[in-house]
């Protein structure tokens, strides 16, 4: 399960609503959710709908910023996040990994 769809189940656990709640709270026939949950591949506007629907955004985050994203969200500082290494910082080296050559 991939880190999307693991979000979409937890957020929507947490909201404390089950699959077929999601056909009245977004119109998605609880088949089809069951299926993006358990790991489809749906459209943008699919996953922006069930977003909107959990109260959620879509949102595409700068692979350098994704630490500082990440520790906001955890109630951590930005102060605290800037200190943990951040490995293959983009400005080090552009290219690393657009060609899956991470190993280096």
């Amino acid at each position: 399960m991939s880190k999307v769809h693991h979000q979409l189940k937890q957020r929507r656990q947490a909201l404390g609503l089950r699959q077929q709640d999601m056909e009245m709270r977004i119109g998605m026939p609880r088949q089809q959710y069951q299926r993006l949950e358990a790991g489809g591949n749906p459209r943008l506007e699919t996953l922006e709908l069930v977003a909107k629907g959990m109260k959620m955004q879509v949102m595409l985050v700068p692979e350098e910023k994704v630490l500082e994203v990440e520790a906001v969200i955890a109630g951590k500082t930005a102060a605290s996040a800037a200190k943990e290494p951040e490995a293959n910082h983009v400005a080090d080296d552009p290219w690393r990994g657009l060609l899956g050559d991470d190993d280096d």
